[in-house]
């Protein structure tokens, strides 16, 4: 087992590569000492209680958030110290914890879709969809499980359904990158929050059938039962700090969870999904 996998003269070939992070938000600092490296293809879970700084590392990844001046401090991502954020957008889709509001409730499926390849909230006027793009927006409908999902509108969908059609929409922005070595990875912030027990399940194995087809997931999450059995390595955070990184059988373990949440906790397996209480 390692705590926060270190990078070294290796990581421009890793998707992430981050080395002795700190990141303050406020005047708190959330982030201490944080090293890991993800790379191409893989499939992780960063798992640990509210408030252990989870959500601020992938902000920290996708360049939203910056980390504190320090001589030893590196941040690479696919290779670079540095991302103009809506080139960054193309090459990783993000799908926050929050639902969809305001003017994205109104458009349809399809629409919301293929407002990823823009990174709007809608498709406006200045806006030119290509055929190109409708094509692919069908895909990726097809991908997520939503066809039946292209001609309502957002704000009349359930939970699960906006969140699978939001998770197309973050494909959508990576789907059109033309340039040789194309990365498509989804980050994936605590993604079953809201929704009820056959909606969860539904995610759960669209997901599957993503990650089985080569997109990279990197799944935030304090729910046992979100990690994919796809995902056979586990970073585990708490306080703002990665205390362990490795492998999901020697990690997934009642001693291992019992520590990382600070109660006793029993452990379950069943089709390759775990399940704690």
């Amino acid at each position: 087992m390692r705590v926060g996998g270190q990078v070294g003269d290796g990581d421009r070939d890793a998707i992430v590569a981050l080395e002795h992070v700190f990141v303050a938000r406020g005047e708190r600092v959330v982030l201490h000492d944080v090293s890991l490296r993800i790379e191409a293809g893989e499939h992780l879970a960063i798992l640990g209680p509210n408030g252990c700084g989870k959500s601020t590392l992938l902000k920290t990844i996708t360049c939203e958030v910056y980390p504190l001046v320090n001589p030893v401090s590196q941040v690479r991502i696919m290779g670079r110290d540095r991302w103009d954020l809506t080139e960054l957008k193309r090459r990783m889709g993000v799908v926050a914890s929050e639902m969809p509001v305001g003017s994205t409730m109104a458009i349809t499926g399809r629409e919301a879709v293929l407002t990823g390849f823009f990174s709007s909230s809608r498709i406006w006027p200045n806006l030119t969809v290509t055929a190109t793009m409708l094509e692919r927006a069908e895909e990726i409908l097809e991908l997520v499980h939503a066809q039946d999902l292209a001609a309502i509108p957002v704000g009349e969908m359930s939970a699960g359904q906006q969140r699978r059609v939001m998770i197309g929409r973050a494909m959508a922005g990576t789907s059109l990158d033309a340039e040789p070595g194309r990365v498509q990875m989804l980050l994936l912030d605590e993604p079953s929050n809201a929704l009820d027990l056959t909606a969860q399940q539904d995610l759960r194995e669209m997901l599957r059938g993503l990650a089985q087809k080569g997109t990279a997931i990197l799944l935030i999450t304090h729910h046992i039962a979100d990690i994919l059995p796809e995902m056979n390595r586990i970073v585990m955070m708490r306080e703002g700090r990665i205390v362990a990184d490795g492998e999901k059988s020697k990690l997934l373990t009642e001693a291992q969870l019992q520590r990382l949440f600070g109660r006793e906790i029993a452990l379950t397996e069943r089709g390759g999904y775990w399940n704690a209480w």
